[in-house]
C-alpha cells in the first residue's frame, strides 16, 4: 500500500481530507542475544526495511481514532484522549493508545486535542519481528510531530514504547525491540548493553551472504504465553544468586562465575533459565567480536548455539521452529540459523551464502511442508534506518 493509497483511505475512513503527515517505523530482527535485554545483558538487533506506516492528522476535539488497513474488519477504534484505560475492546489499538497514555502519565505531555491515525504494515502478524514495538514507536513519532514534543529523542520514544507495553498492555518486555526500531541505522546492527543503554553501531558486512528470515506461520501471543513467566523465573534465580555474589543482574556474570555459584539456585528450571541468560550474554559479546574480525562462520556457529539454548534451557522455541533450524543447518552454505524474537512461534533468522540461497529456499520449503504441513514464508531482508517522519 503506497502513501498515496493510505491518504485516500484516510479520507474515506475519517472523512476530513488528507492527513497532514506520513511516518514509518521498521520491524526488527535480533541476530543474537535473546532474552538477555531484561536480564541486564547485551543484544545485537537491526532494523529492517519492512515495517509499519502511518498517516495522521490532529483533531479539534478530544477524540483518538485509529484504523488499520491490515485488519479492516475491526473498523475505527475510538476513545477520548482523557482518562485513558486499557480495554479488550480496543484490540490492536491498545498499543498506540498505551503510548498516548504513557506520554501523559509518565512523561507529563499535554495533548490539547486528539488525532486520527491510519496505519498499514508489511510485517507478518505474529512473526516475532516486533510489529507491536514498531507500532508503539510509530505512535510516538506521530505524537511528537503533531503536538510539538520536539524535546523527545528517538531513544526517548523507545523508552516510552517499552513503558507503555509493560504498564498498559501488561507485557514485561525488555528494551531491545523498541530500541532497535527507534535507533536503527542502515546496514548496521546495534550492539546494545541493556544495563546502561550504551551502544555502538556495528556495520554488517556479510561479504557474499544474506540475512534470511523464515516465518514458521505459527503465530505467538507473548502476553498470553509464558514470556512473563520466564522473566519471573530469572528474577527469582537472580535473587538467590545475590545471596552469594554481588551483582545487579544476570548479565553481570560470566560463564565461569555462574558455574561456580549456580548450585545456590534451588529450582532446576530456574537454574536452566539463568544458565541461558548468562551464557547467551557472553555468547553475544563473543559473536560481535568475531563479526568485527569478519569471522562470519564463527558468528554463525554461535547463532546455532543460541537456538539450542533457547530450545533446551529457556524452552521458548517450538517444534516448528526447531524443524526450520534443523533444515537450515543441513544446507551447505547456511552459516547459522536460530529462532528469533520472544519465541513460542514466529521466525527463524539465518545467514546464508549467496550461492546457497536457492538450495536453502528449496530445502526449507520442501522439508517444512513434509514435516509440518505448512508452507513457510521466506524473506531475504535488508537492514534499514529507524523510525521517523517521511512526508
Amino acid at each position: 500500500m503506497t502513501i498515496e493509497e493510505m491518504q485516500k483511505k484516510f479520507s474515506e475512513v475519517f472523512g476530513d481530507g488528507e492527513a497532514s503527515g506520513s511516518y514509518f517505523s521498521p520491524g526488527r530482527v535480533n541476530l543474537i542475544g535473546e532474552h538477555t535485554d531484561y536480564n541486564g545483558g547485551h543484544v545485537f538487533p537491526c532494523a529492517l526495511t519492512i515495517g509499519t506506516y502511518a498517516v495522521a492528522k490532529k483533531r479539534t476535539d478530544d477524540r483518538l481514532r485509529f484504523y488499520s488497513a491490515n485488519v479492516e474488519k475491526t473498523g475505527v477504534v475510538e476513545c477520548s484522549v482523557k482518562d485513558i484505560e486499557y480495554s479488550d475492546a480496543y484490540g490492536w489499538a491498545n498499543y498506540p493508545i498505551g503510548v498516548v497514555w504513557a506520554l501523559q502519565t509518565k512523561w507529563g505531555k499535554t495533548f490539547d486535542s486528539g488525532f486520527d491515525m491510519l496505519i498499514w504494515g508489511d510485517i507478518p502478524n505474529g512473526s516475532g519481528l516486533s510489529s507491536s514495538a514498531s507500532l508503539e514507536v510509530l505512535t510516538g513519532c506521530v505524537a511528537r510531530d503533531l503536538f510539538g514534543f520536539s524535546g523527545l529523542t528517538n531513544q526517548d520514544l523507545a523508552l516510552i514504547g517499552q513503558y507503555s507495553e509493560n504498564n498498559f498492555n501488561g507485557m514485561n518486555c525488555g528494551i531491545m525491540d523498541q530500541f532497535a526500531v527507534a535507533m536503527g541505522k542502515k546496514d548496521c546492527a546495534i550492539f546494545l548493553d541493556t544495563a546502561d543503554l550504551s551502544f555502538e553501531y556495528a556495520p554488517i558486512r556479510l561479504d557474499g551472504a544474506k540475512i534470511v528470515i523464515v516465518n514458521s506461520k505459527v503465530k505467538h501471543s507473548l502476553v498470553d504465553s509464558e514470556y512473563n513467566k520466564r522473566r519471573q523465573e530469572c528474577t527469582h534465580a537472580l535473587q538467590q544468586l545475590q545471596t552469594v555474589v554481588d551483582i545487579k543482574a544476570l548479565g553481570d556474570l560470566d560463564d565461569e562465575t555462574f558455574d561456580k555459584y549456580a548450585s545456590v539456585i534451588t529450582d532446576e528450571t530456574e537454574r536452566k533459565r539463568a544458565h541461558h541468560a548468562v551464557y547467551e550474554n557472553q555468547r553475544t559479546i563473543r559473536a560481535v567480536a568475531e563479526l568485527k574480525k569478519n569471522h562470519i562462520e564463527e558468528f554463525g556457529r554461535l547463532m546455532n548455539e543460541t537456538h539450542v539454548s533457547l530450545r533446551d534451557d529457556y524452552e521458548t522455541s517450538c517444534p516448528e521452529c526447531d524443524v526450520l533450524a534443523e533444515l537450515a543447518w543441513s544446507v551447505p552454505g547456511c552459516v547459522g540459523s536460530r529462532i528469533t524474537g520472544g519465541g513460542f512461534g514466529g521466525c527463524t533468522v539465518s545467514i546464508v551464502k549467496d550461492e546457497a540461497l536457492d538450495a536453502f529456499k528449496e530445502t526449507i520449503t520442501k522439508g517444512y511442508e513434509e514435516k509440518v504441513g505448512k508452507t513457510p514464508e521466506i524473506y531475504v531482508v535488508e537492514i534499514g534506518d529507524g523510525a521517523g517522519k517521511i512526508g
